[in-house]
């Protein structure tokens, strides 16, 4: 934990700039709340530049405007408490931080940066953003739960890591993963070779996601014995889903029947999390998404939560949620 020294105020008349000391305890060490390279350090100054930030031992001092300092000694604060709960500290992290704290309505950094999902080779898996948090926790309260937003925020990988965990805790017994096939039309019984073959590029996505989470090795044993199902949702027809947990992605690209077929597969003891992006469908034109009118039918259902996630929620490159806002401004014209 820091314990901080109160500011010293200037004289009267003179600028508002203050000076104010945080001691870090023991619990984390200066290499971890600096980064790698100072980095950490870097980022914090280059948000504050009115604040001059020095560190020296276990020692961190600031001086500059009293708002600015205050805000800062709050991010550092955070950020202590951050790296004491394991969560590696970076320049993203920061930035995160940075909007949170900006945000008066927002939890705390750490409520969000700290949140564990799932440990898997070597990497924790974890919300990154409030909108991520805002959806881990609606999967855990509600038996169906709708992520819908775009491109890069975390919607299926998010989804697939708690089906994980789940698993792992034996809350259910098998996962199932599934996924339309537009672009086959969902004909693939037309085509040659084995499901397999039929099914792999439609829903490669998700296997890329699962390979993060569940040791390769073990998959084909795992999908052998029907503990782990990946399957195009044609394939979904007729079939109650007990104690399962079940994953719809790409959802925009179901149309309202496909929709109402999906969501009455829902069994005893299972959950279903439905993902998708409704900027991207690939539906004929005379179709109307399923996933763009599921909220309005299903409005006054309990246990069923719509979660929303926005360009602030993405977790790729920067200028992915940059290209989101640039298209939503040319979608407005």
């Amino acid at each position: 934990m820091a314990e901080s020294t109160p500011a010293r105020r200037p004289a009267t008349g003179v600028t508002a700039r203050v000076e104010h000391r945080i001691t870090v305890g023991a619990d984390v060490s200066m290499v971890e709340l600096l980064g790698r390279g100072d980095e950490v350090l870097l980022a914090i100054e280059a948000g504050f530049r009115a604040v001059d930030i020095h560190a020296r031992g276990n020692e961190i001092s600031l001086a500059g405007p009293a708002g600015d300092v205050a805000l800062v000694a709050e991010l550092v604060d955070e950020l202590i408490e951050v790296a004491a709960a394991g969560t590696p500290l970076t320049p993203d992290v920061v930035a995160r931080s940075v909007t949170m704290l900006a945000a008066s309505a927002s939890p705390r950094p750490v409520d969000v940066l700290t949140q564990n999902i799932l440990t898997s080779r070597g990497r924790t898996i974890r919300p990154k953003t409030e909108g991520q948090k805002d959806y881990v926790d609606a999967i855990d309260r509600n038996t169906v739960t709708f992520g819908i937003g775009p491109a890069g925020t975390g919607k299926t990988y998010l989804a697939m890591a708690k089906a994980v965990q789940a698993l792992q805790v034996r809350q259910v017994s098998r996962i199932v993963l599934t996924r339309p096939a537009v672009e086959a039309g969902e004909r693939l019984g037309f085509l040659p070779g084995s499901l397999s073959d039929k099914i792999d590029p439609y829903l490669r996505p998700l296997y890329d996601a699962l390979h993060d989470m569940v040791d390769p090795d073990s998959i084909p044993r795992l999908m052998e014995a029907g503990t782990i199902e990946v399957a195009p949702l044609a394939y979904m027809r007729g079939r109650t889903l007990n104690d399962s947990f079940i994953i719809l992605d790409e959802a925009q690209n179901t149309s309202t029947e496909q929709m109402k077929m999906f969501l009455t597969r829902l069994g005893f003891g299972s959950k279903i999390v439905v993902t998708g992006d409704v900027t991207q469908v690939d539906l004929p034109t005379a179709t109307t998404s399923g996933l763009r009118v599921v909220e309005q039918i299903l409005a006054d259902i309990d246990d069923v939560a719509f979660c929303r996630l926005t360009s602030s929620d993405v977790v790729r490159h920067r200028l992915v949620g940059d290209i989101i806002d640039a298209y939503a401004r040319w979608d407005r014209t």
